[in-house]
């Protein structure tokens, strides 16, 4: 049964979640000790595996080295540490005193402090439905210099072998799948950006080198964190895993002490024994039930005027590109970079949000008034934590960024970024952002960072370390006060594509850019490895022009609906110069993705034929009595046949119908031969066929 208890005589807590169960213990020395995770197992189970502290091998092997609930360092713990802490007199090594623990509802709060000096650490457990959520709290009453504080260490079942899932990449080419066996030793990582990044992903996933995407039990654990970020797996010669994560980096130290306490963000982890396809699954319901804030919408059709104007922005452009979109029954009409200050490129105008008065001379009203007559929602682009040096702001406060005395300013794309950390700078940008949402009666922001950090420093902060946790926390709350403000408001993060997706930052949003890569070749693979933790609701994907303004290949304009449709479905290309032919397809497109929509973005992923090859690649979504499923021949070979194509998901007692083709489809054969595709001969062939379960 679901929930937590504790075994007051064993001093063990039993915590069981939808997929499994986890337990920690206390040692004899009061230091918190993993116990298990994995299948579900009652408390007389979970006792059995209790033992006490075993002896030592011998002067270099601890039998129990791995299994700290929040590894600490010091005294004969060697294990990669979650918890480095320094005290005022130089005593570094921690040592664990329970205090109490209470239970509410699905959340454990136990409490500890360190046997002699004032600092207290309270380890917080939150079961949400298969995901159990993890994070630490820190509060001393004298000063305390923090190294490292991961808000978990996570204890694998010592398995023959292990494998590592996880995700790489860089600018246009992220979330790029990896599978590799887990090396021994410390495997790290990270990001040293202040943003999430494009080059990596805060999650990892674990197996035994077996699992597949059907079948095998993977453990998985991600952060919930927007800034820089570490995760590292450690693997002993005596054949434990772990997994340890948490915010900040090498160098930085958080301070606590009087009136200054530490929370570390989520870590949650995840079992499953249903292979990577049930892992991925049981994630994206976590992510709609828990994380997105509105998770029963559904996601508008939008249409984006960036790669049809670029900074080239008129109000006549505008309007015309919005009338066009409306016709093609778009929902929501964003106007991109290039309405405010000085910004005709980008080397001018960032930090100076107001209206250009040149390209729109009533202001953004009239052109937000036309777009709701329309019929569509009005959204706009903003890149708040970012400003040119050729900008009134950064004239009147170039002490805003981040900097350090006698270091140059490095630029990346011409700007640089603003410290939110400091109080001032978070006021400035609420102000304007709370006048420019309420006054023009925005729908949508579009809020995008377009370089991470460097030379983050803050002259004249005595704590200027803190500036990488806080940056991202006044994001969050600047995030927060928006929506409270304006209920009606929904918001897309952006980082130059995808370099801001993460658990922190769905938690106030409504949905991410996935990477501005656009071609739809590239994106069967990064929606491929965005899909393993996150769901396609909150996945942002355009059709753009050919050719690809990034990788110049030309795709059928169908090809490129059907891998947008895989997602939250996007406009972006310069629609005005459509043919007729294609514009009357795009019009039965997205009403076709009208209908799907529910299914795509509220439904199961079932993930059939990866695109690990130039082959075939094919999934599907199920939802309720509904079954969509998605296949694109990328490249055709020697003539080879087609194949059936095996379902998942579908009940083997029903029926099927096929509303477009009238056959009627057996769901035992669908499961076990396969649906004929029927797909167009030659390359960058596609098909979407919608199933609908019989009664």
């Amino acid at each position: 049964m679901a929930g937590i208890s504790f075994l007051d005589e064993h001093r063990i807590w039993v915590l069981t979640g939808d997929s499994g169960t986890y337990a920690l213990r206390l040692g004899e020395d009061d230091a918190p000790i993993h116990l298990y995770w994995g299948p579900a197992l009652s408390d007389a189970d979970v006792v059995e595996l209790a033992g006490k502290t075993l002896p030592w091998w011998d002067g270099f092997n601890d039998p129990d080295e791995g299994l700290g609930e929040l590894a600490a360092d010091g005294g004969t713990r060697y294990w990669t540490p979650a918890l480095q802490v320094r005290f005022a007199d130089g005593t570094r090594a921690l040592e664990w005193r329970y205090e109490d623990h209470k239970i509410t509802g699905g959340h454990l709060r136990i409490r500890f402090a360190d046997r002699h000096y004032p600092l207290r650490i309270t380890l917080h457990y939150r079961l949400r439905g298969a995901v159990l959520e993890r994070w630490t709290e820190l509060s001393a009453d004298v000063d305390v210099e923090v190294v490292r504080a991961d808000s978990a260490t996570w204890a694998l079942p010592v398995f023959e072998d292990y494998r590592l899932s996880h995700v790489t990449g860089r600018w246009a080419a992220e979330t790029q799948l990896r599978r590799t066996p887990a090396p021994h030793g410390e495997t790290v990582f990270a990001s040293r950006r202040g943003i999430t990044s494009h080059h990596a992903n805060p999650w990892v996933m674990v197996d035994d080198g077996t699992a597949t995407e059907r079948h095998g039990e993977v453990y998985g654990v991600a952060l919930a964190w927007s800034g820089s970020w570490r995760l590292t797996t450690t693997r002993s010669s005596t054949g434990r895993l772990t997994v340890s994560g948490g915010f900040g980096q090498d160098g930085v130290v958080h301070r606590v002490g009087p009136g200054t306490p530490l929370t570390t963000p989520v870590s949650a982890g995840l079992y499953t024994g249903g292979g990577f396809g049930a892992a991925s699954r049981a994630w994206h319901t976590y992510v709609r039930a828990h994380v997105l804030p509105h998770p029963e919408e559904l996601r508008p059709v939008l249409y984006n005027s960036w790669e049809a104007t670029g900074f080239d922005v008129t109000e006549g452009g505008q309007r015309a590109l919005a009338e066009r979109a409306a016709a093609l029954r778009a929902e929501l009409f964003v106007l991109d970079d290039g309405w405010f200050g000085a910004r005709t490129g980008d080397h001018a105008g960032l930090g100076d949000w107001h209206v250009n008065r040149e390209r729109f001379p009533d202001g953004l009203k009239p052109l937000a008034g036309a777009v709701h007559g329309l019929g569509m929602r009005f959204g706009l682009w903003v890149e708040p934590e970012m400003v040119n040096p050729d900008s009134d702001l950064y004239r009147t406060h170039p002490d805003w960024v981040l900097h350090h005395p006698h270091r140059r300013r490095s630029q990346l794309r011409r700007q640089l970024v603003l410290n939110f950390a400091r109080p001032d700078v978070a006021a400035w940008a609420h102000d304007w952002l709370d006048r420019l949402v309420g006054e023009h009666g925005i729908d949508f922001l579009k809020w995008d960072m377009n370089r991470p950090f460097s030379e983050a420093g803050w002259p004249g902060e005595d704590d200027q370390d803190r500036l990488w946790v806080e940056h991202t926390r006044a994001v969050y709350a600047l995030l927060d006060r928006l929506r409270a403000d304006h209920p009606g408001l929904r918001i897309e993060a952006c980082a130059g594509g995808g370099g801001r997706i993460d658990l922190g930052v769905l938690a106030r949003t409504d949905q991410v850019w996935t990477s501005d890569n656009t071609d739809a070749l590239d994106r069967l693979r990064i929606q491929h490895g965005y899909g393993q933790l996150y769901p396609a609701g909150a996945m942002a994907a355009w059709v753009t022009d050919n050719p690809n303004f990034v990788t110049a290949r030309s795709v059928p304009l169908r090809f490129r609906f059907h891998v947008a449709m895989a997602g939250v479905l996007g406009l972006g290309g310069d629609i005005v110069r459509w043919s007729a032919e294609d514009l009357a397809l795009a019009h039965e497109l997205v009403a076709l993705y009208k209908d799907i929509r529910p299914v795509v973005q509220h439904g199961a992923l079932y993930r059939l034929r990866p695109p690990v090859d130039d082959g075939l690649v094919a999934f599907q979504y199920v939802h309720g009595d509904r079954v969509v499923v998605f296949a694109f021949r990328q490249a055709a070979h020697f003539n080879a046949p087609e194949r059936p194509l095996r379902l998942e998901g579908v009940d083997s007692a029903h029926r099927y119908l096929d509303p477009d083709s009238g056959h009627t489809h057996r769901g035992a054969v669908l499961l076990a031969h396969g649906l004929p595709l029927g797909l167009p001969t030659g390359d960058f062939s596609s098909a979407v066929v919608q199933l609908q379960q019989k009664i």
